[in-house]
């Protein structure tokens, strides 16, 4: 028998399983999610990608500053629902708020918990160079991403695999497990396991400090850098006379030199332990470009030095 849920959520890794849950004939009661920001030149509200797809749908759209207020609470328990399903909501459910609903509240989190809790694991899994990662269905406490678990789903991590391609991923993977997850709640066969206690990381926020590339380096280091922050916020450097670029997609390459120092007419990259080949770049207020049609506008001399 179909539950009646609550969603809760606000990027575009929450729409698969927002639009999955209702494809398998889940009832939403109600749409939780961030509030509209100003966007773009004219600063007009923009409606987060829930938002939207939960429209598209004609599903009830609620976006309260805050669920520790008594009226919010009053709100939430009235839909009625059977589970509360979360998925990079961007607030923090209180212990009325955790109670208030059937079943409790199930958040899908992109990690194998307890591994890289917090807000950005996807990145963090990357950036440490992980060869695999995966989604995890837990039941919600009061902790950062510390309730027991019901479901994993593994992924690996290939080499080049950059953030904006292993979030897409996770996304997808995601929504069928918490899917699967209520499949086996509706038969009252979802079990539940406790975190373990050893390998707790925490995933903390992009700091704009991370994001220059230091060249001086291991090549695998800067490659990690660089695809566990591409698509965004993305690693950055100066090209000979000064311009900065986003880079958004390396690759190993052979050769070794100064590190930072161009070692070809390919754009391969010395580093202080081998190198690496700039496939993808970006210039600022530009579009990604390949370095092939970078370089035929930007020639970059063999020897010259990235900074």
């Amino acid at each position: 028998m179909p539950l009646r849920l609550i969603f809760m959520g606000t990027p575009v890794f929450a729409v698969p399983t927002l639009c999955t849950l209702a494809a398998h004939g889940h009832e939403i009661a109600a749409v939780y999610t961030r509030a509209p920001k100003p966007a773009g030149r004219g600063m007009a509200l923009s409606p987060s990608p829930v938002e939207r797809a939960a429209r598209e749908m004609n599903l009830t759209v609620l976006s309260p500053s805050s669920l520790k207020n008594a009226d919010a609470q009053a709100t939430f328990s009235a839909h009625g629902a059977d589970a509360a399903i979360v998925v990079a909501y961007g607030l923090i459910l209180p212990p009325p708020i955790l109670a208030a609903v059937k079943f409790g509240c199930f958040n899908l989190h992109a990690s194998l918990l307890p591994r890289w809790r917090g807000a950005a694991p996807i990145n963090r899994a990357i950036m440490a160079g992980d060869l695999e990662t995966g989604a995890t269905v837990m039941k919600m406490d009061e902790g950062l991403d510390t309730g027991t678990i019901a479901m994993t789903e593994r992924v690996p991590i290939g080499a080049d695999m950059t953030a904006g391609e292993l979030h897409d991923v996770l996304s997808s993977r995601g929504a069928d497990l918490m899917v699967r997850a209520l499949e086996s709640l509706e038969h009252g066969a979802l079990q539940f396991a406790a975190q373990p206690k050893a390998g707790i990381t925490y995933a903390t926020k992009i700091g704009k400090s991370e994001t220059r590339i230091d060249w001086a380096k291991p090549w695998h280091h800067v490659h990690d850098l660089i695809r566990g922050l591409s698509p965004f916020p993305g690693a950055w450097c100066e090209m000979p006379g000064g311009a900065r670029v986003k880079l958004l997609r390396t690759t190993e390459a052979e050769g070794s030199g100064r590190p930072g120092s161009v070692l070809d007419d390919r754009l391969t990259i010395a580093c202080a332990e081998g190198a690496l080949r700039i496939l993808q770049l970006q210039r600022a207020g530009r579009q990604p470009m390949s370095a092939e049609e970078f370089l035929r506008g930007t020639p970059v001399a063999r020897g010259a030095r990235l900074a």
